[in-house]
């Protein structure tokens, strides 16, 4: 048998879609898992609606989540001859003919199909007609000659054995009446030429399968092994198109979502190992496999992203955790000063309580972020007289601080909690909007060792505050 080799062929014709990006996963676990290789074809030859800038964008998508493929890009316009030259050893062979119906007569087809409301198949005018009947002025398409009786079984890996009749195939174009090749001749053309014993793909191709292994046949070539993954739906149990929300990667590292934990959470979605939820990169390679596949459409959901996203961001390396902090920072947000990243990376253990994402921790990390603290409407509305007394009390007892930590600052609060007859949220709440400018936020004692005693003076002394 020959070393596994598996490959994820996308069209350029928009960013990469999460369905897309969970097949490329499990086509690229299968091939790791079984030591063989896995490529990307990069499926171009729509012409209009291809362009350079989706291309990046898969190629940028699969480096982010940590997909890589080997050698090179594989690019499907390249190869258009080779396909042509098939077209016309199917055609040479009698497996394929010249069919010149003109596109007024298949609309008309189509027309009486949806009339009595059953699928539209061509008629097979052409299939057995000779040249010389036909019309000069009408440049022909190719058609495969499919298989009119008996059935087909596919050995499908995921799905098991499913049957058709082949009479429902109809003869399908491998080449139109411009000379260029159709997806299912050049697809088969290429898995073939790549060597693929492998095709893993949405179980939205199952017909377009049975085609390919009518190819397949008519060249005597040996037949890959294929697999059908259900398709992935909405939580409303619709299938997830591009044109919803949360459907490309760009939709989830833009909140801050990290690529092990999408990865992680694409793993599992129709896959599962036992009970286990949480797979390091090894764990994904050394135990993923076909068998693992349900059967049935997974829902995407977004609760659940974030609560796995939350795992990983309780349970990552700190260091790592702000070294992906950083570059998401840097990519969607403004860049973050050298002296105010330190501060951050110190406060990283309570500022990642309760996030669910990296946007979560820029935006409890925002005070100490600012420059200048931006007062919300509603909350500086709080400090009356009694909150600004109780800030500059606190602010006069504080300068006297040699060591900032908890301990030399809680006898404070406790002594103005009880010199102003009050609680703690009434000694902490002023302070926590006189230092961050909103009453909600860390705790107090966070806030200002996470501040230092310049910053916590300064913001203290703030004439806005009256």
């Amino acid at each position: 048998m020959s070393k596994v080799a598996t490959r994820f062929a996308p069209s350029p014709t928009g960013p990469l879609h999460i369905g897309g990006v969970r097949t490329a996963l499990f086509n690229w676990l299968y091939s790791k898992n079984q030591n063989g290789k896995f490529f990307l074809r990069v499926e171009d030859t729509d012409k209009e609606r291809s362009k350079d800038k989706y291309k990046n964008q898969i190629i940028q998508s699969l480096k982010w989540i940590g997909i890589n493929y080997d050698g090179e890009e594989y690019i499907q316009s390249k190869k258009i001859d080779d396909h042509i030259k098939v077209a016309n050893e199917l055609l040479k062979n009698g497996h394929a003919y010249k069919c010149y119906c003109s596109s007024e007569e298949i609309e008309e087809q189509k027309k009486r199909s949806k009339q009595k409301k059953i699928p539209y198949i061509y008629d097979r005018k052409w299939r057995d007609k000779k040249e010389s009947d036909a019309p000069k002025d009408i440049k022909p398409v190719i058609r495969f000659k499919s298989k009119i009786d008996g059935t087909t079984i596919l050995k499908d890996l995921v799905q098991g054995d499913v049957e058709i009749e082949n009479n429902t195939i109809e003869d399908f174009v491998i080449l139109r009446n411009d000379g260029t090749p159709t997806y299912n001749l050049s697809a088969s053309v290429d898995d073939y030429q790549m060597n693929m014993t492998h095709i893993i793909r949405g179980d939205d191709h199952k017909i377009n399968t049975f085609k390919q292994i009518q190819i397949y046949k008519a060249m005597n070539w040996d037949l890959p092994s294929f697999a059908h993954i259900p398709l992935i739906h909405t939580i409303e149990g619709k299938k997830l198109s591009k044109r919803d929300k949360a459907s490309t990667l760009d939709d989830y590292s833009k909140i801050g979502i990290m690529p092990d934990a999408l990865r992680n959470y694409l793993l599992r979605l129709g896959w599962s190992f036992k009970d286990k939820e949480i797979f390091t990169l090894d764990e994904s390679i050394k135990y993923f496999n076909l068998e693992g596949i349900g059967k049935s459409p997974s829902k995407l959901d977004m609760s659940r992203i974030l609560s796995m996203n939350e795992h990983y961001i309780k349970n990552m390396d700190e260091s790592e955790l702000f070294d992906q902090f950083i570059e998401y920072c840097n990519l969607f947000k403004n860049e973050i000063k050298s002296d105010k990243k330190e501060k951050i990376k110190k406060s990283l253990s309570f500022l990642k309580n309760k996030a669910k994402t990296l946007e979560d921790i820029f935006n409890n990390g925002q005070y100490i972020i600012i420059d200048e603290v931006d007062f919300n409407k509603d909350d500086i509305r709080l400090i009356d007289d009694k909150a600004k007394k109780v800030i500059s009390d606190f602010s006069s007892q504080f300068s006297k601080v040699d060591q900032l930590t908890k301990e030399t600052l809680e006898p404070i609060v406790n002594e103005l909690i009880k010199f102003h007859d009050t609680n703690f949220k009434g000694v902490g709440q002023p302070l926590r909007i006189a230092l961050t400018g909103s009453k909600f936020g860390p705790g107090i004692y966070d806030i200002i060792l996470s501040l230092g005693k310049d910053e916590v003076t300064k913001r203290l002394g703030n004439k806005k505050l009256g």
